[in-house]
């Protein structure tokens, strides 16, 4: 198989054709005038083909030759207008970004901001996507994740820390008022639970508080991935639920929801953005990151502070 040509050869090619004469595309190039006629020998002897005729005092494009430092020039083209391209698309935030959220959070925190950063960016499009799995970013094409969890598994990832949250127990004052406030921890197997389920939370009710830790196995009439959805049943009395504070933040400040056994919470959940690799960090890449850390990461710490 015929080795790829390189783009030395190529070039040096052009600059014979160009400055007119083997010394002077030496010259240019700052190599010896051999060094130039070995370089044509050679993409000539991988062609299998006759640039040039030569004497020793001048040269003439074949007309393959011609034919040939046409199209070199047009693909010479692309590839400068290639590089163009990739080398200012690390300094101007411009084409596609593929941020991946989970559902809920992006609701909350994503969707707020996202108008404002297109309007500024105006040169990029943004793929929004939502999932509550453990992102693929390598196999889906994601540029930037934002993920909840207690720990990160995956350690090939790279994840920087943005904020913190947690996730607190709540009931409708209509469910607490027919059912009973519980006093204690051991109260909730008395009770309907609503159980929210999802790769990064643990199918029993984790709860702390400063002295100690709990697992509890709990039941009730709803299971669900979606946070939202157990708001709604919470907030219609359904039950009670475990819901991270920023689901529930301004339901618990209006009054339709009520927090009980305030004294515990679930441990803290980290909040990560994710890149698939460290190296070659693009600019619109940067441009959100940037975007996370002033628009989302301050609203993530007033909304935890409000149950601390």
């Amino acid at each position: 198989m015929r080795k790829n040509l390189d783009g030395g050869l190529l070039h040096a090619f052009l600059k014979v054709i160009d400055s007119g004469s083997f010394t002077a595309a030496a010259e240019q190039m700052e190599i010896t005038t051999a060094q130039v006629s070995r370089l044509i020998s050679e993409l000539e002897g991988r062609l299998g083909i006759k640039l040039l005729q030569r004497s020793t005092r001048q040269h003439a494009l074949t007309d393959i030759g011609a034919t040939y430092a046409e199209q070199c020039r047009q693909v010479l083209a692309m590839i400068e207008e290639a590089e163009t391209q990739a080398r200012g698309m690390t300094t101007k935030p411009q084409g596609r970004l593929r941020v991946l959220s989970m559902a809920s959070f992006g609701h909350h925190y994503v969707s707020p901001v996202l108008a404002e950063f297109c309007q500024t960016y105006p040169e990029l499009t943004v793929e929004y996507r939502t999932s509550q799995n453990v992102p693929d970013l390598l196999g889906k094409g994601i540029d930037v994740s934002l993920y909840l969890t207690e720990s990160l598994a995956d350690s090939r990832l790279v994840s920087r820390r943005i904020g913190t949250i947690f996730s607190v127990l709540c009931a409708s004052p209509a469910y607490l008022e027919k059912h009973g406030v519980p006093k204690s921890i051991d109260d909730l197997q008395q009770h309907a639970c609503l159980r929210l389920v999802n790769p990064s939370i643990t199918a029993q009710w984790h709860l702390i508080n400063d002295d100690y830790s709990y697992q509890i196995d709990i039941s009730g009439p709803l299971i669900a991935d979606t946070p939202e959805l157990l708001l709604d049943m919470a907030q219609q009395g359904m039950g009670i639920a475990l819901l991270p504070t920023f689901t529930v933040n301004e339901a618990v400040r209006s009054g339709r929801l009520q927090r009980i056994l305030a004294d515990w919470r679930s441990p803290d959940i980290g909040v990560y953005t994710l890149l698939p690799s460290r190296q070659f960090i693009d600019a619109k890449t940067r441009a959100w990151l940037t975007w996370v850390e002033k628009k989302i990461s301050p609203k993530i710490q007033n909304d935890t502070n409000f149950f601390l």
